[in-house]
């Protein structure tokens, strides 16, 4: 009896089909168009069976392309478009159409016969009526404006049409000036602006819509002597009825907008029923005489409509009243039914318990993947993010290690210009970290350019194999130096190609510089060009046997910001992502096809002929200025493959041994070498270009002190300096960071890793060596601070670095441990790794003392320190300084210092 009610309650409903109704809508941001959709809105309310869907493009043709081909995807029962050029959305129609799908154009044509129904208004007519009312005010004499919409839009066509057709046998009334509006206030605005004043004897502005009309309006009102009647379309309420009756505009032209024919229209076509194929709305002029009339015709309308909704509204009450009664059965009745079978129901899920025990655990195990997947995508949208940083850091860090190799190179020929020799050397060093960053800043630039789509192409014709050869021979003299087999191999004479020199060098110049930076000596880099009939393009292959590249980063080789895996090799990630950039200006193609170790190949394919060019994309390009295209470019692409030899200090006499050692940690090489030469004089210099060579540097020979790039390979420079600062047998070597890190947080992150100076790019190198000195004296002043009364027999320009390495982890040991009272001997014996008689034959030959006394004047002169500048109590110092109490802290200390703890205070 439930099923029988239920079915029989269901089956007039069914009776009645579903249809959808896609439309695709060119722009709905004007009032006509709004006014239109409410319209149509309001006609499908007495159609529940109707699904709409509906999308709007902006304005924009091709994204009103893409739109009507997702509609199309859903496979709708009808399709409505209103498009916003004709000629773009002609093919979407006919594919629509030819498909079987019954298609409605409406408002704007297009420009194929392959559709159901045509419904908008007669906007011939339309620019008819108006010119015959513009030969009624102006009694066929006079000077129009006329602004129009979109050009290529079918309305401005018509009405342009109609309107020239309207006065072409009023000779003495003439349009002086059309103007583009694109259908806009703003634009429409904008251009008469730059004409009115050259037209002050202008007598009617026709605006092919009224908002282009009161943008007319605004222009001239403030215009002395120039009062034009003003003629607009489209007669809506909020805008045209209105102007017109504020008497800011003379008339409009009335544009139905026939939202209820379309829907009705289409309804006939998905019944079958008959229809009208072209359905053109007439129009009608609105001025002065009947704006009255037609504004309480509107106002009575939408009283009407409210009223009409009003009604609506109830009955949906009154049917939602309707259905929760029926539900209201529905559910007693089942309830009646169900309460029958909630006995079985109860036994068979005793039954299935342990099957649906089993089904939560699989899901709850789906559940735990998702999260993971989640955690895992949170992780991957972290590392895109860190990515970005790190990409800003790196091309920061770019560009101020140039800074400063021409800042600190400068200092130097400001302070002295002795040798002929250094100062040669110094210049080129300038010279080529200029190049460098030129070249950095160019390829900003050209981005950039690419982004906000101004970098035209200016295509000439020219012999690719001259251009190609020329370029090879600004790297002869590199080729030659490092023994690589450089050389262009071809089997054409000639090969005369459309291209723009300017970008193609880039593009050659930077390939052949990567093939260089990658390429070992005594290999090989040959270029190939040869022309390809079948596709009628020109093929250049750079082809080398260097590194070559992995799988993953062949994938991203041409991504924008991508480095690579070569820590030395990592530049901006800018170069080959610019070359792709400027082969596709070309409409070319550039590959890449690479093996790990075994070498790359870098294909660049360009069209031949100049038909795949526009008439402004070519130009004439003199020999000259290629010339110095080609020159400008030698300069900066070869400026980092040039290697200037380096000077090494002369070896000073044995005798003379220098006090300190400093390690510099840095990666780029012309700036390790300049810091190298600067210090030579004063210290004893060690290098390392990555974490890991540093860290043995720093553990093998326990320099005084480290200066420390922050961005270098492996571990940066924060871990580096966490790790030295955290070892007992590094902690005391100051640290300090340098660094194109300018920031406040990024200076305050590298003192949270104990960085004892924080210097950044471009510095003053007189500054780095006071901050030198100074780190080095303030540590030499607190040793002695420290161990100023314990007799401590050590020259440390006498002693041997291994020895000195023996005491600076001996006494880091001891004072690391002053407060824990059972260390011992046995405890630095398993720390340093040495037997107890080696320990004491070592600090008596090294420090004339033994390990025990030691211990003890360490902690008598740090209580010392403590009772004189600290407020702690006796036992707190006691405690502080490894002694087991107070009493025996007294007595010793008065054995040693000859006063009681508290008398020394006092004193």
């Amino acid at each position: 009896m439930v099923l029988l009610v239920f079915f029989g309650a269901c089956t007039s409903e069914q009776k009645q089909r579903y249809y959808t109704i896609a439309f695709s809508q060119c722009v709905e941001s004007d009032d006509w168009r709004k006014t239109m959709l409410q319209e149509m809105n309001r006609e499908l309310a007495f159609h529940p069976n109707i699904n709409f869907l509906y999308r709007q493009a902006d304005g924009n043709s091709q994204k009103q392309v893409v739109q009507a081909n997702e509609l199309l995807k859903e496979d709708p029962d009808l399709f409505i478009i209103s498009p916003n050029e004709g000629e773009p959305l002609t093919p979407v129609v006919k594919q629509a159409f030819l498909k079987g799908i019954p298609v409605i154009v409406v408002d704007r044509k297009v420009a194929t016969p392959h559709y159901t129904a045509y419904i908008g208004s007669d906007n011939y007519e339309i620019g008819k009526t108006a010119g015959q009312y513009a030969v009624h005010l102006l009694k066929g004499k006079g000077k129009i404006i006329e602004i129009t919409g979109l050009p290529k839009s079918s309305p401005a066509i018509e009405r342009h049409n109609g309107f020239a057709d309207a006065i072409k046998n009023y000779p003495s009334l003439q349009v002086i000036q059309q103007i583009n509006g694109e259908w806009l206030p703003e634009t429409a605005k904008i251009e008469l602006s730059k004409i009115a004043a050259r037209y002050p004897d202008v007598d009617l502005v026709f605006a092919q819509n009224d908002m282009m009309a009161q943008a007319a309006y605004e222009v001239f009102k403030n215009m002395v002597g120039i009062k034009p009647y003003i003629i607009g379309v489209d007669g809506l309420p909020s805008t045209g009825l209105k102007f017109v009756s504020d008497k800011t505009i003379t008339a409009t032209m009335l544009n139905p907008t026939g939202g209820e024919e379309i829907i009705s229209t289409a309804v006939k076509i998905l019944n079958k029923e008959n229809f009208p194929r072209e359905n053109l709305i007439q129009t009608t002029v609105i001025d002065s005489t009947n704006v009255r009339i037609m504004q309480l015709q509107v106002a009575k309308a939408a009283s009407q409509q409210s009223q009409i909704e009003r009604q609506e509204n109830r009955l949906e009450e009154q049917k939602r009243i309707y259905n929760n009664q029926r539900t209201f059965v529905y559910i007693l009745v089942s309830s009646l039914f169900l309460s029958l079978v909630l006995g079985g129901l109860a036994f068979y899920s005793l039954q299935q318990y342990r099957k649906i025990s089993k089904k939560l655990q699989i899901q709850n195990q789906e559940v735990l993947e998702q999260q993971a997947q989640l955690v895992q995508m949170s992780e991957k949208a972290k590392a895109a993010n860190e990515a970005k940083v790190n990409f800003f850091t790196n091309i920061s860090h770019e560009f101020r290690t140039p800074l400063t190799l021409i800042l600190g190179p400068l200092e130097d020929l400001m302070a002295s210009n002795k040798n002929q020799y250094n100062t040669s050397q110094t210049i080129g060093l300038i010279q080529k970290n200029v190049m460098r960053l030129l070249r950095l800043v160019n390829q900003l630039m050209d981005f950039r350019k690419i982004e906000v789509d101004k970098m035209k192409l200016k295509a000439s014709e020219n012999d690719l194999i001259v251009f190609v050869s020329d370029i090879i021979q600004s790297y002869k003299s590199i080729a030659q130096k490092r023994n690589i087999d450089l050389r262009l191999i071809t089997k054409e004479p000639h090969l005369n190609i459309w291209m723009d020199v300017t970008m193609l060098d880039k593009v050659i110049f930077n390939l052949l510089s990567n093939a260089f930076k990658f390429t070992r000596d005594n290999g090989y880099i040959h270029v190939y060009i040869s022309k390809n009939e079948n596709s009628n393009n020109a093929v250049i292959k750079v082809e080398d046997n260097g590194m070559g590249m992995s799988k993953d980063a062949l994938e991203h080789a041409f991504d924008i910001f991508y480095q690579g895996e070569y820590e030395n090799y990592k530049g901006s990630g800018l170069g080959l992502a610019l070359s792709k950039n400027l082969i596709e200006l070309h409409k070319g193609s550039i590959t890449v096809a690479s093996e790990n170790l075994k070498g790359t190949t870098f294909e660049i394919r360009l069209p031949l002929g100049s038909e795949h060019l526009a008439k402004d994309e070519r130009v004439n390009s003199s020999p000259e200025a290629i010339n110095l295209i080609r020159y400008e470019h030698e300069k900066i692409y070869t400026a980092d493959l040039t290697t200037e030899p380096t000077v090494k200090p002369e070896v000073e006499s044995s005798q003379t041994k220098k006090e300190y050692t400093v390690l510099i940690i840095e990666d780029n090489a012309d700036l390790r070498q300049f810091l190298a030469k600067k210090l030579n004089t004063q210290y004893e210099i060690l290098e390392a270009d990555n974490g890991q060579t540093a860290l043995q540097q720093a553990f093998d020979h326990i320099p005084d002190l480290i200066i420390c790039d922050v961005v270098i390979p492996g571990k940066d420079g924060l871990a580096l300096t966490r790790i030295i600062k955290t070892d007992f047998r590094t902690s005391h070597i100051p640290v300090v960071l340098l660094t194109a890190k300018t920031s406040i947080e990024q200076q305050i992150e590298g003192m949270k890793n104990w960085a004892d100076a924080y210097v950044t790019k471009p510095f003053n190198t007189l500054f780095l060596d006071q901050t030198i000195k100074s780190l080095l004296t303030n540590r030499a002043r607190l040793k002695e601070h420290f161990t100023g009364e314990t007799p401590v027999a050590l020259n440390t320009q006498t002693i041997s670095k291994p020895d000195r390495k023996f005491v600076s982890e001996f006494t880091a040991l001891v004072e690391s441990n002053l407060s824990n009272e059972d260390f011992s001997v046995d405890s630095i014996c398993k720390n340093m790794g040495i037997s107890r008689v080696q320990l004491y034959k070592k600090v008596k030959a090294l420090l004339n003392m033994n390990v025990n006394d030691y211990i003890l004047n360490t902690r008598l002169q740090k209580a010392k320190y403590l009772l004189k500048n600290e407020s702690f109590t006796i036992a707190e110092i006691a405690s502080r300084t490894g002694f087991t109490s107070p009493a025996y802290f007294s007595t010793v200390f008065k054995t040693k210092v000859g006063v009681t703890p508290k008398e020394f205070r006092e004193k």
